[in-house]
């Protein structure tokens, strides 16, 4: 693995840990799309640093059984502003 892919892995990670972003927000913020960030995420964060790779986890997933309530809020916005 190159040097800048480890080093944009470990910022992403600590990221969101510290902001619990979701996926997308955190690949707005790096630039980068939200398949890397998934991918960095899940398949070679745990290769560099497995706890880390845990607490992103738990985020990702406490994000993933939320993002329902977060997509009713977004068009309840929407038809609201209508």
């Amino acid at each position: 693995m190159k040097d800048y892919m480890r080093e944009r892995i470990m910022e992403i990670a600590a990221y969101i840990i510290e902001t619990k972003a979701t996926v997308r927000q955190a690949a707005k913020v790096f630039g980068v799309s939200k398949s890397t960030v998934h991918k960095d995420m899940t398949e070679r964060l745990p290769e560099i640093n497995s706890e880390k790779a845990r607490l992103v986890k738990e985020v990702l997933e406490y994000n993933k059984a939320e993002r329902h309530i977060r997509g009713g809020r977004a068009t309840k916005k929407k038809y609201l502003n209508m």
